[in-house]
């Protein structure tokens, strides 16, 4: 007899990674199943996998299957890396990093301390993610606990699970942006009560950077994560020489921009660097050692003119650094996980470097699973895992269905032109605990 407690059915081109490819052509990385069904239960995680000619029996009666003939079924898309309160600032002209805060983003920010403002935002984000297909995002908020509590919020009512925190500053910015070191830690310390483990979500202490945050403060984080096992810690990290200038002159007595996190306890297997464009082999080889995660957001380091992320450096078989790959909306120029993979292939390819399309799949789904420690929760195809899905269309545009017709047959090709060509056209549907939560209207 069929399973009753099935809720949903899809059916597709199932492809899932269960490790890191070792380069083109490895499909032994892959789980492929050309005509496969994904089964999924009550509890909204998936219970089977495999073909559809063995398991369509499994659906029970009055279950309607999701049919996308052709089209590639994925985990859902993980972006590392976004800023909440940057949704108005993205594609802002003419500045590198730190007249970039100034002159937007600082000002943006400030209209978060309204609620209403910041709950319309976060349904605007939440609705932007889905449409690109991410169906998990490590996310900063404003400095005001109310733009997380919106957040989470927004999340928890749609079945998504988000890691987040409120933005830590207590120096060098506007004074409707700042807290302290106690009224951080104390507002750190509410939000992970509220919302640390309800649901899907999960707290991320959010000190900005160094240069927004004196010792005091980055010791408050550090508390932080002491007194709370299991959050996260997120924060940026050498991303632009005049900000390391500006750090090595606010705490001259740590080795390197590393350090200065190092000193206070942030560095660790839940710590999430953004960016690391500029480390030396010191920084390298303590990032290596703690199993802190650098996070390559390649359009915001163009677009902001930071540098070229060094994935080989970072790579080192005597020190590898465990990474992630993020878009960085407001910097970065798209919520789309496909278009962050077209600019890390052109970025490592200015770097001698080379990114094939299944190290780049496996990256935004299973890999940056890993590096958030939820393996087994998100980033594949398998049963036990929330069925967040993406749905991928191989023939979303013209262009590409012109370009498809001359690699049919080929899956890997086809693979690196989802990837090069793809943006949030591409995404034919996004699925959250096996509902689907986004559909792409016809002609759209």
């Amino acid at each position: 007899m069929p399973d009753q407690s099935i809720t949903a059915a899809i059916r597709g081109r199932l492809l899932s990674f269960h490790r890191p490819p070792a380069g083109p052509g490895d499909f032994d990385a892959v789980r492929h199943h050309e005509d496969g069904l994904l089964l999924v239960g009550a509890d909204g995680r998936i219970l089977e996998v495999g073909d559809w000619a063995d398991l369509r029996g499994r659906v029970p009666e009055g279950v309607a299957v999701d049919d996308h003939g052709g089209k590639l079924v994925l985990p859902g898309f993980i972006d590392t890396h976004i800023h909440f309160p940057q949704t108005q600032v993205i594609a802002s002209y003419g500045a590198q990093l730190l007249d970039w805060l100034e002159k937007y983003t600082f000002i943006e920010e400030q209209r978060f301390a309204d609620p209403v403002h910041a709950a319309a935002n976060a349904a605007f984000f939440m609705d932007e993610l889905l449409r690109n297909g991410t169906t998990t995002a490590v996310v900063y908020g404003s400095v005001h606990p109310q733009s997380v509590d919106a957040l989470f919020t927004e999340a928890e009512s749609r079945g998504a699970g988000l890691i987040a925190g409120k933005v830590m500053m207590d120096r060098h910015a506007p004074a409707a942006l700042t807290d302290t070191a106690e009224s951080g830690y104390r507002d750190g310390k509410d939000l992970i009560g509220r919302w640390h483990g309800k649901g899907r979500q999960r707290y991320a202490v959010t000190p900005r950077f160094a240069i927004t945050s004196t010792e005091a403060q980055l010791e408050a984080a550090g508390a932080l994560l002491r007194e709370h096992p299991g959050v996260h810690m997120q924060t940026h990290l050498s991303e632009n020489t005049d900000e390391i200038a500006e750090v090595r002159r606010l705490f001259p007595g740590a080795r390197d921009y590393t350090d200065v996190y190092d000193r206070f306890g942030l560095l660790g297997p839940t710590s999430l660097f953004g960016h690391c464009i500029h480390l030396s082999e010191a920084e390298m080889g303590r990032l290596s050692e703690s199993g802190s995660v650098a996070v390559f957001c390649p359009t915001s380091n163009l677009f902001i003119g930071s540098g070229l992320f060094d994935l080989d450096a970072l790579s080192m078989p005597q020190r590898p650094v465990r990474t992630a790959l993020a878009t960085d909306v407001g910097g970065g120029t798209s919520y789309s996980m496909l278009r962050t993979a077209a600019e890390a292939y052109k970025v490592l390819q200015l770097r001698r470097q080379n990114l094939p399309a299944l190290s780049a799949l496996h990256w935004m789904t299973r890999g940056n699973a890993e590096a958030l420690g939820m393996a087994d929760e998100i980033g594949s195809l398998e049963p036990g895992r929330w069925a967040d899905l993406v749905v991928l269309d191989p023939a979303a545009t013209p262009a590409m269905r012109h370009r498809m017709k001359a690699v049919e047959g080929n899956l890997e090709e086809e693979l690196f032109i989802q990837v090069t060509l793809g943006d949030d056209r591409s995404v034919a549907a996004t699925y959250l605990r096996g509902r689907n939560s986004h559909l792409r209207q016809s002609g759209a």
